[in-house]
């Protein structure tokens, strides 16, 4: 191990660790991007969702393409695309008619270049023809299907050089610059993702994942940094839905469930529960005409209190005020409208609420909004407060609340999942292991994070707790090295007042950090980061950073940075698994020139498989979170 070679690394990702939640929050939440919109298809470039049309301005300049959704984007230089807001631009009327080859007499798409005879058009596969249709080269086709997969829906040719030529499908864009010769996309940036709601959210091993069309999901896993992964899996989703719609004979649009209790919403905004699993359902509620349930959400610690979203109903013509929000206290007896005052034309997709803070969030076609409501007593419902101006101006498909309900995740249409310190946290603090802001027990040396608030000093019982790092919605502290017994109480001096806070203890809680997005801090024996473009290789040594493993020898003091060199070593005894295997852990120390943070190295084994595995620490028989680890020989 390179010690300066490790302190310069851990200058970069510790700061992603311990500052990863501490987001201003000054002028509304600072949301980040969790992944990118580009998707991973087996076909010549990256893919994106259905894309309708294509068409170049007069003077080959810019490209335009129409989304499915409806959005218009133009490119300059194919890389970066922008939404573009003018009305009048729009494509062509009309098109270009084209008979087929009989293998393909369904032709569309059909467009004229500046040269004469060139015809592009577009069906199973791409066609040229360079005598205006009496023949055709296929393009594309390869083995029997198109190297740019299906849904080719329109074409585009270059009024400034009749060899470049894009093509529009349900994949995206692609581009040819030598008359169809070969192809590249041109969905990188994109914002086109076709993601509809949330199937799960980052947890150990498990990245991001959202559904898309057709029931399939998506998953940007820890360490990727590329693109998007389609399962081959069908959504759970998607299979509740269908049997519920079967056994109700209605179009169940929407399912939630805590314990034995189901809350089942369909596309003419009925909704309907069932006490025992399923087996029998309760009297149907609908208020006035509703539009459909787009998501439900149910207390798991009390099923009787739900929330449901609604979009639009279709045809509404009649001035009544929309409805977008509904909760019920009485287990779907009846539900009370707790529209207020969310925007008329802003539909409701996505709805998730915290019980502890009364916190309400709702995914809108303006935005994500807010609202605190006791949602354990009838009232007045309350107004909400946009949160989205931060996030890109498009719809908001879906929200969520992690484990914790810390961090809360939105899907914006086109552009993927973003996510921030969840806005409830500014007014109830909390703290959480500064690993991966679970609950789990401190431990002598612990870091841990003060969600909500900024502080500035701490003390457990009469010994001084330092303060590392502070911010005005997130601090971090270090446990004493001396803390004993079960558990540790915490007074801390915020900007808010005095905090006093109790925490378990344990000898040992270990924890390895992961990044905003999942990604374990994992390093190889030179210092760099590994992740899905920088695996480990068998028989090799890598560095997992962790908290939480204890007492070190020697002693050391708390909020002092270990040495450099010879750190003090972990006192209990450190084992590490991969897969389930043991492997050899051939050191586990404070890491050098950092506060709270150990050093696991760890020896791989000499044969191991490609791809991605599961990686864990334990000490004293407790083990750490679950992580993604990539592997090759």
């Amino acid at each position: 191990m390179c010690p300066r070679t490790t302190l310069r690394v851990l200058a970069l990702t510790g700061l992603l660790a311990v500052a990863g939640a501490a987001l201003a929050q000054t002028t509304g939440p600072e949301w980040r991007h969790l992944g990118n919109s580009a998707l991973e298809l087996g076909l010549p470039s990256l893919a994106t969702g259905p894309v309708d049309r294509v068409w170049y301005s007069t003077d080959g300049a810019v490209l335009y393409a129409k989304t499915a959704t409806g959005h218009i984007f133009q490119t300059t230089d194919f890389e970066q695309w922008q939404r573009v807001a003018d009305p009048r631009i729009a494509p062509p009327t009309t098109r270009f008619n084209a008979s087929g080859p009989v293998s393909d007499a369904a032709l569309k798409g059909a467009t004229r270049a500046a040269q004469a005879g060139r015809v592009y058009a577009v069906g199973a596969d791409v066609y040229r023809s360079d005598n205006d249709g009496v023949s055709w080269t296929n393009l594309t086709t390869y083995q029997g299907s198109s190297i740019l997969g299906g849904g080719l829906a329109d074409a585009a040719t270059s009024p400034a050089d009749p060899d470049e030529v894009v093509v529009a499908s349900s994949h995206g864009i692609w581009r040819s610059v030598d008359a169809g010769l070969s192809w590249t996309g041109v969905n990188d940036f994109l914002p086109n993702l076709p993601a509809s709601h949330f199937a799960a959210l980052p947890a150990g091993v498990r990245g991001v994942r959202i559904a898309i069309a057709g029931g399939t999901e998506l998953e940007w896993a820890p360490g990727e940094k590329h693109s998007w992964k389609l399962l081959n899996e069908a959504s759970p989703d998607v299979v509740i839905k269908a049997a519920i719609s079967k056994a109700l004979n209605r179009t169940i649009t929407a399912v939630a469930t805590a314990g034995d209790s189901v809350y089942a919403g369909d596309s003419d905004g009925w909704l309907q529960v069932s006490t025992d699993g399923g087996a029998n359902w309760g009297t149907t509620f609908k208020l006035a005409e509703l539009g459909s349930v787009e998501s439900i959400w149910v207390d798991p610690s009390d099923p009787r209190v739900a929330i449901a979203a609604l979009a639009a109903r279709k045809g509404a013509s009649d001035g009544a005020s929309p409805v977008y929000a509904l909760r019920t206290m009485n287990g779907g007896i009846f539900w009370d409208d707790i529209t207020a005052n969310l925007p008329r034309a802003a539909s409701a997709h996505g709805v998730v609420a915290d019980r502890a803070s009364g916190a309400i969030y709702l995914a809108t076609d303006a935005g994500v909004f807010s609202t605190t409501s006791d949602l354990a007593a009838a009232g007045r419902p309350t107004n909400w407060t946009p949160l989205g101006d931060r996030l890109p101006p498009a719809p908001v498909a879906d929200v969520r609340l992690d484990a914790g309900a810390n961090q809360l995740y939105a899907v914006v249409e086109g552009y993927g999942v973003y996510a921030t310190l969840a806005p409830h946290r500014l007014r109830d603090a909390r703290i959480v292991n500064a690993a991966d802001y679970s609950d789990r027990p401190a431990a002598p040396g612990s870091l841990l994070s003060v969600l909500g608030t900024r502080i500035d000093s701490a003390q457990a019982g009469s010994v001084a707790v330092p303060v590392l790092q502070a911010s005005d919605s997130a601090s971090e502290i270090q446990i004493p090295f001396e803390a004993q017994g079960t558990s540790v109480s915490l007074t801390l001096q915020s900007a808010a007042g005095r905090l006093t806070l109790g925490i378990a203890l344990a000898t040992v809680s270990p924890a390895i950090f992961v990044d905003p997005q999942g990604t374990p801090l994992i390093l190889d024996s030179s210092g760099v980061l590994l992740d899905s473009t920088k695996p480990a290789h068998a028989g090799s040594r890598i560095q997992v950073l962790a908290t939480g493993l204890g007492r070190v020898n020697p002693d050391w003091p708390t909020g002092m940075a270990a040495p450099i060199e010879e750190p003090p070593r972990v006192a209990a005894a450190v084992r590490a698994f991969v897969d389930g295997t043991p492997v050899e852990v051939t050191g586990a120390t404070l890491a050098p020139g950092y506060v709270g943070f150990y050093l696991v190295e760890i020896l791989l084994p000499r044969i191991a498989n490609t791809g991605p595995a599961e990686l864990v620490i334990e000490a004293e028989g407790q083990q750490s979170n679950h992580v993604r680890l990539y592997t090759e020989p």
